[in-house]
């Protein structure tokens, strides 16, 4: 049963990814891609978790806390980047 809840979720979370690819690419500023970027890493996220938990694997989770990490980091640096120009100070 629980196989069957994850695979409905992993087509889910696929479907908001295809809606984040869109709206990256026909968003109308700045900020609004940004700000899909910033979705679109969290759904990868979730997506390489729900994989972890269909595959038993451990990998999978380490994968995803790399992603967030590295997601966190470029989130703060182009919205430093986008408010004074330069991200070093």
């Amino acid at each position: 049963m629980l196989d069957i809840v994850i695979l409905v979720c992993l087509g889910l979370i696929t479907l908001a990814l295809l809606c984040t690819l869109i709206r990256i690419f026909r968003g109308p500023d700045l900020p609004d891609r940004i700000l899909a970027l910033d979705t679109l890493y969290i759904n990868s996220i979730a997506l390489i978790m729900l994989l972890g938990l269909y595959l038993k694997s451990d990998l999978f989770f380490e994968a995803a806390l790399l992603i967030a990490v590295m997601g966190f980091v470029s989130t703060v640096a182009v919205a430093k980047h986008l408010m004074r120009g330069n991200i070093i100070e």
